[in-house]
């Protein structure tokens, strides 16, 4: 299970730098629409990633199961 969770955290931290490194600019422009939302719609923002993600998860470990990995 750390290994996992050791895992994720590094898959994350590659995304995120790969976002950086190759489009700064990108960023800076999400970052500003971002500023632009109210605390609640930041929230809702945030909560749906969430479940998106706990979805994903659960569907790679489900198809994990269903092909023996």
């Amino acid at each position: 299970m750390t290994g996992l969770l050791i895992l994720a955290f590094g898959l994350a931290l590659i995304l995120e730098g790969l976002a950086y490194a190759l489009a700064p600019s990108l960023v800076e422009r999400l970052l500003e629409a971002l500023r632009a939302l109210t605390l609640d719609q930041r929230r809702l923002l945030g909560l749906s990633a969430v479940t998106l993600g706990v979805l994903l998860v659960w569907l790679a470990r489900a198809l994990g199961t269903q092909l023996g990995v």
